[in-house]
């Protein structure tokens, strides 16, 4: 009998129309993956983090996005997501530590998805991309989470 043992690596990549339903989808693809992995200890956070990504690049752009799902090594998760703009929003645009994202008032209805990724990711970035990328150039941001990643505290 021949065992086939699932390979160190793996990565998934979701092209995600312009669409208010688009957060939704990447959510359910993010759990499936991360469960089929045996990583759902990240669950929580990276799914709070990925909502919080793809609602933006719907919000701020006109066009489609592209999410991509990595195992980077044991227990450790990268996500990026691409959209049209090229503007890289702060804390994406400087290392971990670098920038404070002040905290929103607690009474407004947005503005808090940077400060979680601040609040809640081990590493983050982001690169303006030229046209020669995805054909119409935009940006990728991305965002780190490992075992025993927690968001306490982050959300008012």
């Amino acid at each position: 009998m021949v065992t086939v043992a699932p390979p160190q690596g793996w990565s998934y990549a979701l092209h995600l129309p312009h669409d208010p339903r688009a957060p939704r989808v990447a959510r359910m693809t993010l759990r499936a993956a991360l469960t089929g992995h045996g990583m759902s200890e990240l669950l929580d956070v990276a799914e709070l983090l990925t909502s919080e990504m793809v609602t933006n690049a719907y919000r701020h752009t006109k066009g489609p996005a592209s999410l991509r799902l990595r195992s980077v090594r044991a227990g450790r998760l990268r996500v990026g997501v691409w959209d049209s703009s090229p503007h890289i929003p702060a804390p994406f645009d400087k290392p971990p530590g670098v920038f404070e994202v002040p905290v929103p008032p607690t009474d407004s209805d947005g503005g808090r998805g940077l400060f979680l990724v601040r609040q809640c990711a081990d590493a983050w970035g982001g690169w303006p991309l030229g046209d020669q990328l995805f054909g119409s150039g935009g940006k990728l941001l991305w965002f780190e989470v490992g075992v025993g990643a927690e968001c306490a505290g982050a959300v008012a």
